[in-house]
C-alpha cells in the first residue's frame, strides 16, 4: 500500500508507547521525534512537522484520558486524531447522478485517472460514461478510448477535431441518459492562458458537479502551488493524487493540499483499473498506523465476491485449515494484490511486521498449491500436522511436485496462521481500540 516506509516508521513508533511501562515526558519526546522523522522523510512540509510534534505533545501531557481509555491508548487516539488533521477534510463524492471536469497538467495520469473514476462508479452501480475533450495531447483519444473499451465504459470522442469545447457540447449530448458524466480535458506543460481559457469555456457549457485536479504524487510540496492556480481559474472541488505507490514525495503531496481549499476525493494507488480508492482521511491513517480498515476491506469483498466466497471473521480468526486458507487466498486474489487487501487488516499486536513473502502467492503459485492440496487427505488437509516425511513424499509424487514445494506449502500456511492469530490476539487488541476510537 501507500507510502510503506512511512507506515512502517509509523507503527515503529506507535510501538514504542505500547511497551512503555508508563506514559511521561521522556517516552512522548521519543515517539514524537520518531513521527516527526518519518513525516520529514515521506516530504511533508517542515510547518505541518512541527505544528503536528507540538500538538501532539502538548495534548499528550496536558489532556486526561476520557473514561475507558487508559494513558498509552490515549495518546495514540492523540495522534491519530492529529495525523487526520494533516491531510484535511475529504472531498464529498456522492454516488448519484453528475458530472465531472479532470484537469491537470500533462504527464499526471489524467487520462489514466478518467477510465479509473469511470469504472470506480461502474463497480458502484453507476451507468458512466466518458467524453475525450483532450485534443493537445496526440495519443490521448486512443489511450482513453482502448481504456473505456476494455472497461465496459461507453466512450465519445471525435478523433483529429480540435474543437474541445465544440466536443464537450456534442458528448455531452450523447451521453445525457448516463448517470456520471465524465470529461477529460487536456493537460499543459504549464498552466499556460490558452489552456486556462480552454478549461473556463468547457466548465461555462458544462456546468460540472464536480471539477477534481489530478496530481502526481511524486511532486511532493509543489503539488500545492498548482493546487492554488487550477483553483484560482475554476475552483477546484477535489484532488485526485496519483502513484501513491511508488514514491517517496506521496507525504508531502498530501499534506500540500490541505495549504488550499482543496481536498483529496481519490488516491491511485496501482496501475490496474481497479486501482483508485475513494480517500477518507480516518481510514487512511488508520492503515497507516497498522489499524487497517475493515470498512474498505468489506466494500470492496462485496463488490468483487459472492457471500461465500469471503469471511472476514475466518480471515481474522487465525483458527483455518490448509482448505480455509485456500478459500482465503482465492478470494483475496480476486480482490487485488494481496498486500493492499493486508494493510485494511488490524496488526493485533501493534508493529507486528507481515513478512514480504507473504506477499509473494502469485496465480502460478496458486495452481500449484491446488494439486499439492488435492493430493492431500482429508485428514491432513485438516491438519497438516500430521504431514510426516513420507506423506511429504507421496503427496509431491501424487500432485507432480517436488519434495521442496509441499513443504513450502506447509511454512506457507503455518506463516499465515501465525499472522492472522497476531492480527485478532495480543494483550494490545487493535480492533478493540478502534471501537474507542469511534471507528
Amino acid at each position: 500500500m501507500v507510502l510503506d516506509k512511512l507506515g512502517g516508521s509509523l507503527q515503529d513508533a506507535i510501538k514504542k508507547l505500547v511497551g512503555a511501562g508508563r506514559i511521561d515526558e521522556k517516552i512522548v519526546d521519543e515517539v514524537v521525534r520518531d513521527i516527526q522523522r518519518a513525516m520529514l522523510q515521506a516530504d511533508v512540509n517542515v510547518k505541518h512537522v512541527m505544528t503536528l510534534s507540538q500538538k501532539i505533545k502538548q495534548r499528550s501531557l496536558k489532556e486526561a484520558p476520557p473514561g475507558g481509555m487508559n494513558p498509552r491508548e490515549h495518546v495514540i487516539r492523540i495522534v491519530y486524531q492529529e495525523l487526520i488533521n494533516i491531510l484535511g477534510k475529504s472531498a464529498n463524492v456522492r454516488l448519484a447522478p453528475q458530472t465531472i471536469m479532470m484537469v491537470g497538467l500533462q504527464g499526471s495520469g489524467k487520462t489514466t485517472t478518467t477510465a479509473k473514476l469511470a469504472r470506480y462508479f461502474q463497480r458502484k452501480g453507476l451507468k458512466a460514461a466518458v467524453v475525450c475533450a483532450d485534443t493537445f495531447r496526440a495519443g490521448a483519444y486512443d489511450q482513453l478510448k482502448t481504456l473505456c473499451d476494455r472497461m465496459g465504459v461507453f466512450f465519445y470522442g471525435e478523433k483529429d477535431v480540435k474543437d474541445a469545447v465544440a466536443i464537450t457540447q456534442r458528448g455531452l449530448k450523447a451521453i445525457e441518459k448516463y448517470d456520471v458524466k465524465i470529461i477529460d480535458t487536456a493537460g499543459r506543460h504549464a498552466l499556460e492562458k490558452d489552456l486556462i481559457k480552454e478549461m473556463e469555456d468547457i466548465h461555462k457549457i458544462s456546468h460540472p458537479d464536480h471539477k477534481f485536479l489530478v496530481l502526481d504524487a511524486a511532486m511532493g510540496q509543489l503539488a500545492s502551488e498548482q493546487a492554488r492556480a487550477f483553483n484560482a481559474s475554476i475552483g477546484i472541488t477535489g484532488v485526485v493524487i496519483t502513484k501513491l505507490d511508488g514514491t517517496a514525495k506521496g507525504g508531502g503531496a498530501m499534506s500540500a493540499v490541505s495549504d488550499t481549499d482543496s481536498a483529496i476525493a481519490f488516491i491511485g494507488v496501482g496501475e490496474t483499473p481497479d486501482d483508485l480508492e475513494r480517500f477518507e482521511a480516518d481510514r487512511f491513517i488508520s492503515r497507516l498506523l497498522g489499524m487497517g480498515d475493515i470498512k474498505s476491506l468489506i466494500e470492496k469483498a462485496e463488490e468483487t465476491l459472492k457471500t461465500e466466497d469471503f469471511d472476514v471473521e475466518a480471515m481474522l480468526s487465525g483458527k483455518f485449515t490448509l482448505k480455509d486458507m485456500y478459500k482465503q487466498l482465492e478470494a483475496v486474489n480476486k480482490m487485488g494484490p494481496l498486500k493492499q487487501v493486508m494493510s485494511m487488516m488490524p496488526l493485533g499486536k501493534l508493529g507486528m511486521k507481515v513478512s514480504d513473502d507473504m506477499f509473494a502467492v502469485t496465480q502460478e503459485k496458486m495452481k500449484k498449491y491446488k494439486f499439492i492440496m488435492d493430493s492431500m487427505t482429508d485428514k491432513e488437509l485438516d491438519d497438516p500436522k500430521h504431514i510426516n516425511s513420507p506423506r511429504l513424499t507421496r503427496i509431491a509424487r501424487g500432485s507432480g511436485t517436488k519434495y521442496e514445494e509441499v513443504r513450502e506449502l506447509l511454512k506457507y500456511h503455518k506463516m499465515m496462521q501465525k499472522t492472522m492469530k497476531g492480527m485478532s490476539g495480543g494483550k494490545f487488541n487493535m480492533q478493540k481500540m478502534m471501537k474507542k476510537f469511534g471507528m
